[in-house]
């Protein structure tokens, strides 16, 4: 059996009660380690979870894929993803791969950033998009865009050097400017996690601490989305917010 574990958002704890009996089982135990981090290292999933974790960066995974499913079919193998199996980056692949070689799988589901980041105060009914901003030394650039103004309203999720930046599918994408309202997200699911709106000037200037960081570029709000961002702004954040009709804002 291949077990695909999510292991949440925070620590070692974060593991469902289900995802570790399925992880104490196991022969074999890997720890996808390319798409996110959790708060707390290697060495202490290990302790939690009494076992040795196997690092799979990302060609073990996508190159290496015979290697993880080796003697599944006659042994319990786990394949650890921080957040969901199929939150942020989908493990399609390695499932369709497992299927095709006659290996049964299970996933055991856990929180990620895509629904967890409705905690700033956005509500998640809308459909998602998502797309990856890099950062490095020539600035950002989004995955699926040359032009970063096209990116527009949801949440998202990221690593060290990416963040997922989420819209919904639906909305128009009026250029985003400096006095859009967004939100920057840090270790969410943590102690200390920290949720800060502002505006997009704002928060360059704004010092989130250590990663993992998320970036959430609104678009249309309800009123009642606007008191909860409102909990957690900067001063003046939300004073360019301009009413589209009784029940919509928008920045």
């Amino acid at each position: 059996m291949l077990y695909l574990v999510g292991l949440g958002l925070g620590d070692a704890a974060d593991i469902t009660v289900k995802g570790l009996q399925a992880v104490k089982r196991c022969s074999r135990v890997y720890l996808e380690a390319y798409t996110s981090i959790l708060t707390v290292g290697k060495e202490a999933l290990e302790e939690y979870y009494g076992k040795e974790l196997i690092l799979a960066d990302r060609d073990l995974v996508e190159q290496g894929a015979d290697e993880i499913l080796k003697g599944a079919d006659v042994t319990d193998v786990a394949f650890l993803v921080v957040g969901d199996p199929f939150g942020a980056t989908t493990h399609s692949d390695l499932v369709l791969r497992a299927v095709n070689a006659g290996i049964p799988y299970k996933v055991i589901h856990n929180a990620s950033i895509m629904n967890a980041v409705g905690c700033c105060g956005l509500q998640r009914e809308e459909d998602l998009r998502a797309s990856s901003l890099h950062d490095g030394q020539s600035g950002c650039r989004s995955a699926d865009s040359d032009h970063p103004e096209e990116e527009r309203g949801g949440g998202g999720a990221s690593d060290k050097s990416q963040s997922a930046v989420l819209r919904p599918a639906s909305l128009p994408t009026p250029g985003v400017t400096e006095d859009t309202v967004c939100v920057g997200v840090a270790r969410l699911g943590a102690d200390d996690q920290v949720i800060c709106t502002a505006t997009l000037q704002q928060l360059v200037s704004c010092d989130l601490g250590g990663p993992l960081h998320s970036l959430v570029v609104t678009g249309r709000l309800h009123p009642l989305e606007v008191d909860m961002l409102r909990m957690n702004a900067k001063p003046n954040a939300l004073q360019h917010l301009r009413m589209v009709d009784s029940s919509t804002y928008c920045s």
